[in-house]
């Protein structure tokens, strides 16, 4: 992709970080740094990217790498990549009706895209959009029988797998939402602050302020009742999400969902024994890409010891920090058997919508070969922590 699609300069796109940029020069300020930002001072977030660039690889040499398969298989799935895109709120507005071209995106890579509860675009939408099974994504909400309308949904968009985010039961607080006005400024001076904002980003306005509606939250929108500000989605998220859940809460989930699932937010190996006791297909070792509690683990440091401890008894996928194919190299090295795309995949469909997700994708994947290449590995199984170097390789 030649140029970003909107306002700034010709700029060239040739990684991840470039549709970050691109990302920023297209997005409403209030759009893009919800996105971008994490709770607090961001030293999590800061963490997550660099653990896991800190990881140095181990190079070898004359292995006959002239044959590489980076296939895989996630709960019955055969993937042509060993990744999925991770589910994020709001992550529509970032291109007209986003999670729909996403979805195309991902099934023409040959892997999963999962919807978030809190997306821009509802199930049936995306259902519609896509030829193939996706994700979905689910919080624990106080409203039972909400949460069971959502599953049968999901069911009847022939989702094939649940993943379950558990790691926010109260919203983190994110600092850079109360600089640009989409938290802490309600009613009418909020509403200012947001359109003078996107009224500097024209192409954003009329691809998606214009072009791009409904703006509401496609899954939630019943329970809203015809409110659409962006006031009414954060109240509701305050007032809905459960924090008195815990883990018996979990067998009702059981009860309702008949397919894989996958509990996500996990950071510690004995929370990963439990989830393993539930009987969770799988897990995702996360800490909500550094936007719930600032100060705790990387990804990249928490992986291993719950790899160790669960890698047998199910699938542990990670997130967070992964900016390159070779940070998901990393991440399989660390014991992942996959990985969630967040923010990489968001960037990209700000910049170029579809034809932007693609070509993210098929940047991963010629990062992989290379890091697989030059590591001397040549199918996803056998990369292990006898890629990386220094005390982190065996």
């Amino acid at each position: 992709m030649a140029r970003s699609r909107g306002e700034g300069r010709r700029m060239i796109v040739a990684s991840v970080p470039d549709f970050r940029e691109a990302a920023r020069r297209r997005l409403p300020r209030f759009l893009f740094e919800y996105i971008d930002g994490g709770s607090y001072a961001e030293a999590t977030l800061r963490r997550n990217v660099e653990d896991l660039a800190g990881l140095a690889l181990r190079q070898r040499v004359l292995r006959d790498v002239s044959a590489l398969d980076l296939g895989t298989e996630l709960f019955g799935q055969k993937l042509a990549l060993p990744l999925a895109l991770a589910p994020i709120g709001l992550a529509g507005l970032s291109s007209r009706r986003g999670e729909c071209q996403a979805v195309r995106a991902a099934e023409k890579a040959g892997v999963p895209f999962t919807l978030s509860t809190v997306g821009a675009c509802p199930l049936d939408e995306v259902s519609r959009a896509a030829s193939k099974p996706f994700w979905f994504q689910l919080y624990m909400i106080r409203d039972r029988g909400f949460m069971r309308d959502l599953l049968a949904q999901a069911a009847e968009a022939r989702c094939s797998a649940l993943v379950f985010t558990v790691d926010m039961p109260v919203p983190g607080s994110r600092y850079r939402d109360y600089h640009t006005g989409l938290a802490g400024a309600a009613g009418l001076k909020g509403t200012l602050r947001r359109f003078a904002q996107a009224a500097v980003r024209p192409g954003w306005a009329w691809d998606v302020g214009l072009h791009g509606r409904p703006h509401t939250l496609g899954n939630v929108a019943p329970v809203l009742k015809g409110k659409t500000g962006i006031e009414d989605f954060f109240a509701w998220m305050r007032n809905n999400f459960d924090p008195s859940i815990n883990w018996h809460d979990l067998d009702f989930l059981r009860a309702e969902w008949t397919g894989p699932l996958i509990i996500k937010g996990i950071l510690d190996p004995e929370d990963a024994r439990e989830a393993a006791e539930l009987g969770a297909d799988g897990i995702v070792v996360s800490n909500h890409g550094g936007r719930q509690l600032d100060g705790v683990l990387s990804s990249a440091r928490a992986l291993p010891p719950i790899a160790e401890a669960v890698g047998e008894r199910l699938t542990v996928l990670a997130d967070g920090g992964i900016r390159s194919g070779l940070d998901v190299v990393r991440m399989l090295a660390l014991g992942a058997k996959g990985v969630l795309l967040g923010r990489a995949w968001v960037w990209a469909l700000a910049a170029g919508g579809e034809a932007g997700v693609t070509k993210m994708l098929q940047l991963i994947e010629a990062e992989m070969r290379v890091a697989m290449a030059l590591t001397g590995t040549t199918h996803i199984a056998e990369i292990d922590q006898t890629i990386l170097a220094g005390e982190q390789g065996t």
